[in-house]
């Protein structure tokens, strides 16, 4: 099926700002339907049609919370599901502001952390595996570089969720593939959002592009790999981070 011949319909979790925000915008342009997850109710001033009736409210911290949205997501499309990117992702701070490495972090943060950025996507994805099958969709899961190398700014639980992730994405494009669901990943890397930490500009200066990215320079690479392009790839991670890694 080419894109031009249906409208096609994602599901899009932490859509509320940054690159989820980016992403809806970018997927909205190309004539897909839209259906956002967050925590917070839909806001008024998205600039995207349909926008509340395609929302779902979930708090991905709650895992009944959780199980019971993969049934109104169901009750909102008819059997197909051409893309689901897991997007969602926390990581707490400490009092100041401060990056909590593992030696602070308490239980209940790490089991917050990883249901919201890692069960959650195996979660969503195998209860709409069927219409993701139907449609021969796409799961996109956005880890980042934080999951490859220890961060300055990112804590401990968020950067070992991040690589957990990055298996997890390998995991299930092996057992996805037979389904026609291709799986793969995006690694942002410094991209310029409303929660960059302040001596961000400082890796900026040593990376080969010398600059931070744009939240739609990452929708693009999502939207790349949710699209008939990118066909025959799956279980690889993309990193988008300006050369950070090398």
């Amino acid at each position: 099926m080419s894109d031009s011949d249906s409208v096609k319909t994602m599901l899009l979790t932490g859509a509320s700002r940054g690159i989820g925000h980016a992403t809806v915008k970018r997927f909205s342009a190309a004539g897909w339907r839209v259906l956002t997850c967050s925590r917070q109710a839909f806001d008024a001033r998205c600039p995207w049609p349909g926008g509340e009736e395609n929302h779902i409210q979930v708090d991905l911290a709650d895992p009944n919370d959780t199980i019971k949205a993969i049934e109104v997501v169901k009750s909102k499309i008819d059997g197909r599901l051409d893309a689901l990117v897991n997007n969602a992702g926390i990581s707490p701070k400490d009092d100041e502001g401060g990056r909590l490495n593992t030696l602070e972090t308490d239980l209940r943060t790490w089991g917050k952390v990883f249901h919201v950025n890692f069960f959650a996507s195996v979660v969503l994805a195998r209860g709409l595996k069927d219409e993701l099958s139907a449609a021969k969709g796409s799961v996109v899961n956005v880890t980042s570089i934080a999951g490859a190398r220890v961060h300055p700014f990112a804590g401990a639980a968020y950067s070992t969720s991040k690589a957990a992730l990055a298996a997890l994405t390998r995991e299930m494009a092996h057992d996805f593939g037979p389904l026609g669901v291709r799986v793969n990943a995006i690694a942002p890397g410094e991209v310029e959002t409303s929660i960059l930490s302040p001596g961000t500009e400082k890796i900026v200066e040593g990376l080969p592009l010398r600059r931070l990215g744009q939240p739609s320079e990452v929708a693009d690479v999502i939207y790349f790999l949710c699209s008939d392009q990118s066909s025959y790839v799956t279980g690889t991670e993309i990193e988008v981070n300006a050369g950070q890694h090398v």
